[in-house]
């Protein structure tokens, strides 16, 4: 009797404690992961400073990290800008991704799963990959463009009304249906597929579905960061938060629609100054 009445204390207690330190490992990871992103994101940024930018016909600045400066090639260059992107994003979407990445492990271990965490790692890693490739586009986009407006300078001069437009209509964006709905389903990304099929296939799959449909609700802010330099730290600053304010507080507090008014309004202003 007594050993059985030690098994019904001690059990409950020591799952308890196993839980704390699994989620003090998970969480632990992830905020060392997110400030040496942070420390690399800066130093790049600081790098970056340093490389200084193409004048353009217009009284703006192109930033070096569209073009081959220094004797490099293009491959290096898309290969430097790709992984300044990776790190970047890891800065800016780990706050918001940490939480849906523990309810993943929380669904595999229920599903008896013999490694959780490594399921969540898979998801971690497809919806990075995802990001990935939406660097490579934004990379090879930026390349085209810089180029065509070093060619043609009467091109290059629509550079500041395009960057205002930019804006603008990412602002406007904020306040489709479409973004709505972007947003609803990453604030309810579900892990019922670990639990009914706890398979690395399944892990991959959700984290690649997840990157999606997270690019393409960050498609207003990203606009603006991209618009505003890729690499200045206080706009990064503003639309990680912007971006995890979204996903983290409730629909009724209406962070997209009031970081959509701010964004507009600055594309206002930015068209009025490029036409003045």
């Amino acid at each position: 009797m007594s050993v059985a009445g030690t098994d019904v204390e001690t059990g409950p207690a020591s799952g308890r404690k196993a839980r704390r330190g699994a989620a003090l490992v998970f969480f632990g990871t992830a905020g060392l992961l997110f400030a040496a992103s942070v420390a690399i994101t800066v130093l790049s940024g600081a790098a970056m400073e340093t490389m200084g930018a193409v004048p353009m016909a217009g009284g703006w600045l192109l930033s070096g990290i569209w073009l081959p400066l220094c004797g490099q090639s293009w491959l290096e260059t898309a290969a430097c800008f790709m992984g300044m992107w990776l790190v970047m994003m890891a800065a800016m979407m780990l706050p918001s991704l940490t939480p849906v990445l523990w309810r993943y492990r929380g669904a595999a271990f229920t599903a008896e799963a013999s490694r959780p965490g490594s399921f969540a790692a898979m998801v971690g890693a497809s919806y990075f990959a995802v990001w990935t490739g939406l660097g490579l586009l934004v990379f090879l986009t930026g390349a085209v463009l810089a180029q065509a407006a070093i060619l043609w300078p009467t091109l290059g001069r629509l550079g500041p009304i395009g960057g205002g437009l930019l804006v603008l209509i990412a602002g406007l964006s904020q306040f489709s249906r479409w973004k709505a709905h972007l947003l609803a389903s990453c604030r309810s990304a579900s892990p019922q597929a670990l639990l009914e099929w706890p398979r690395p296939l399944e892990a991959l799959r959700a984290g690649a579905l997840l990157g999606l449909r997270c690019c393409a609700s960050c498609v207003g802010p990203m606009a603006v960061l991209i618009a505003g330099g890729v690499m200045d730290l206080p706009l990064m600053i503003g639309v990680t938060i912007a971006v995890t304010a979204e996903r983290l507080l409730p629909a009724k507090a209406q962070i997209a629609e009031a970081t959509g008014m701010a964004m507009a309004a600055t594309g206002i202003l930015l068209l009025a100054q490029a036409l003045q």
